[in-house]
């Protein structure tokens, strides 16, 4: 969490000591990482209240948002989930584990593929997610009401750029981002 960000001055003259250092690329770099800290930590007071993690919220959204052609919901296995939510297969089993604990999905055998484990929602994970979604969504549009409509879509471009110049940097990494999007 970046609480103080150094002024642009200060950047300046760390510059003269550090000839790769960009002060304005630095300067936005830093206010991008406290804007995400401080969304991030918005969003996981409110999950807190509902006794749930960012990480096991994820798995949730991955899972809901999860629909098959017909409309109905398709379950996915952990490899899946792990891909979606950008976090390691280890990671998500624990994360499966709580959750079905708390009777928020299910774990069962794939019907094409015995050897498969899939995850589903269950109407208890569900219930949770429509007592949570509405106020994350509206923490949401209050965390992004100071900008007009066309400073919203100029953001997102910017992030955009932001991103595919990550994934030139690590692609894998990304390749995670993007996929839980």
């Amino acid at each position: 969490m970046l609480k103080n960000l150094p002024r642009y001055e200060c950047l300046l003259e760390a510059a003269k000591e550090f000839p790769d250092l960009d002060p304005s690329a630095c300067e936005a770099f830093l206010h991008l990482l406290h804007a995400g800290d401080e969304c991030f930590r918005a969003v996981e007071s409110q999950l807190a209240r509902h006794n749930i993690t960012q990480g096991r919220f994820g798995v949730l959204m991955s899972l809901i948002n999860n629909c098959r052609n017909d409309g109905g919901r398709a379950a996915l296995s952990p490899a899946e989930l792990a891909d979606r939510t950008g976090v390691t297969r280890a990671t998500i089993t624990g994360l499966v584990d709580t959750l079905e604990r708390d009777g928020l999905v299910t774990r069962s055998h794939d019907t094409e593929d015995r050897r498969m484990m899939v995850v589903c929602l269950t109407p208890r994970g569900r219930e949770l997610l429509h007592e949570i979604l509405p106020d994350h969504f509206r923490r949401m549009a209050t965390l992004m009401q100071s900008l007009t409509e066309s400073e919203r879509k100029t953001l997102v471009q910017l992030l955009g750029k932001i991103t595919e110049q990550a994934a030139v940097m690590a692609p894998s990494a990304v390749l995670h981002l993007s996929a839980s999007a």
